[in-house]
């Protein structure tokens, strides 16, 4: 057997066990089946410190912006007019969130952490000085003190407004950006202090929120089960809430935003635990995004969420009491926080009815600037960019009893709004994509090995046709004689050898072609 045949024979048979274990990987998706298993598997303790290092720390930069609404017409909104008011901001501030006191429960299936955030200032992603601008808004200590009167009687209220009134306390208060926001001592809740020592007498919208957390919390790892991977197991020893009518309503589903089970489909709602808004959310598919060179799904809260009762019964439960509900794209939390009548939605009533828009100028609502979404990447599960938008307001209506509000059309005042933002940074996106090229060349091994036998095909077919080729060119070889002139002995002379035949000569014929 010759060489070129036993190239011809050896590429033949890998190109046959090539193609043969390829299309059996394929078909049998060995390589994807191992890499789902290994993403839902359960790990060690090891694994899990190390796949929780940076749930600890998260490293993308959290950045909370603060607008604020000034309002430029107190006394025609007061005499009945319709308030208008003028965005301000953003005042920005670098938010720092790391997890403390990680302590892993019941044999690695559940992690109790807090998760307190503090908060520095940052000038040169800000449009003004918190400490030097002034702003008009509403002031909330009054307001919680008409609120907490309707429960008295009618003949109280007038002499408590007289009171407010010798202290020089009105409905509108000027104060700067940062009073408002981290605190001042309140001339009205300093006199109620006085009466009643578990009221605090300072007042500021992040009033003590520096520093601290949102409660205790403990989450699934997921070794049980990946799709409950850091899902929320109690909230302050909590598993559901009271304070809604209805139990679905007092669910606590979800994650807290920071992490989410692998392997995210499309076709899935993720549902969030908001502490800040009393309530779980669930978020829809969007749309595909790219960020930083990474492919992400954009999830979002759909129109649903803040929709009226009576277009989404789901919502009645968050109607306190029972059947009191507001419009679209509201919903009162002043049940979970005592006080005032606080209402939380999306910036400039985004996705509300038109009627709380139209209420107050100066909102123009926007997807781009007012839409709360998440970005995930689908097959780890992890955020890639974070925006989480949501507006405070508060209602004003009259109040029996404080001739001041007499004139006020019930109105429900937007105060400020935040957006938090997060984008993974270079450093952890560069390792991402590398991840997820191996990831990729894992999964499409079985292919790569299909490919390569198909090519080592086209190489036997080559080398059989060439080899095929040069047989024929052998094979076909012609010979012609060079004369055909008969043998006359006679007429040669006597000392000349005799010929033995004729002379012939090879000629080849062109070989025929493959």
């Amino acid at each position: 057997m010759t060489r070129r045949s036993c190239a011809i024979y050896a590429t033949g048979i890998v190109c046959a066990h090539l193609l043969i274990v390829g299309i059996a990987l394929v078909v049998a998706q060995v390589f994807q089946t191992m890499i789902n298993s290994r993403l839902k598997k359960e790990i060690t303790l090891t694994e899990k410190s190390q796949m929780f290092e940076s749930w600890k720390n998260p490293p993308p930069p959290v950045y909370m912006e603060y607008y604020f609404f000034n309002v430029t017409n107190p006394e025609e909104f007061l005499a009945g007019g319709k308030a208008s008011v003028k965005q301000i901001g953003p005042y920005t501030y670098r938010e720092y969130r790391p997890r403390e006191n990680v302590t892993f429960l019941e044999n690695g299936t559940k992690v109790y952490a807090l998760n307190p955030k503090s908060f520095v200032f940052v000038p040169e992603k800000s449009a003004g000085d918190p400490e030097v601008d002034i702003i008009r808004t509403v002031n909330i200590p009054y307001v919680a003190v008409m609120n907490e009167m309707n429960s008295y009687s009618f003949y109280v209220r007038p002499m408590v407004s007289m009171y407010v009134g010798s202290l020089g306390v009105e409905i509108f208060m000027t104060r700067t950006v940062h009073e408002i926001l981290w605190g001042f001592k309140d001339p009205l809740l300093s006199k109620i202090h006085r009466l009643k020592r578990e009221v605090d007498e300072y007042f500021g919208l992040m009033w003590k929120k520096n520093g601290t957390h949102e409660g205790e919390f403990v989450f699934h790892t997921g070794e049980q089960n990946y799709l409950d991977y850091g899902k929320i197991d109690t909230w302050n020893g909590l598993r559901k809430m009271t304070w809604w009518s209805s139990n679905q309503s007092n669910m606590i589903n979800g994650t807290d935003g920071a992490v989410f089970h692998p392997l995210i489909d499309r076709n899935e709602l993720l549902y969030i635990f908001a502490a800040d808004l009393c309530r779980s959310i669930h978020l829809a598919y969007v749309e595909d995004v790219e960020v930083k060179g990474i492919q992400a799904y954009r999830f979002a809260p759909p129109n649903d969420v803040l929709m009226n009762p009576k277009e989404n019964p789901t919502n009645a439960g968050f109607c306190v009491p029972a059947g009191e509900c507001l419009g679209t794209g509201v919903l009162k939390v002043s049940v979970c926080r005592e006080g005032a009548p606080i209402v939380v939605s999306f910036p400039h009533f985004y996705q509300a009815d038109p009627a709380y828009i139209n209420a107050v100028g100066g909102m123009n609502p926007n997807k781009e600037e007012h839409e709360t979404y998440l970005d995930l990447q689908p097959t780890t599960g992890v955020p890639i960019r974070a925006c989480k938008r949501a507006q405070l307001n508060i209602i004003l209506k009259r109040v029996p009893g404080f001739p001041k509000t007499k004139f006020i059309n019930e109105t429900i005042f937007p105060i400020m709004f935040v957006n938090e933002t997060a984008t993974i940074d270079d450093d952890s996106a560069s390792q991402m994509r590398t991840l997820l090229l191996i990831l990729t060349l894992v999964s499409n091994f079985p292919l790569i090995i299909v490919g390569l036998g198909i090519i080592l095909l086209l190489v036997l077919v080559v080398l059989f046709c060439r080899n095929r080729q040069k047989k024929t060119a052998k094979d076909d070889t012609a010979y012609t004689q060079v004369s055909d002139k008969p043998d006359d002995s006679s007429e040669k002379p006597a000392n000349q050898p005799m010929k033995n035949g004729s002379y012939i000569a090879m000629s080849p014929v062109e070989a025929q072609k493959c």
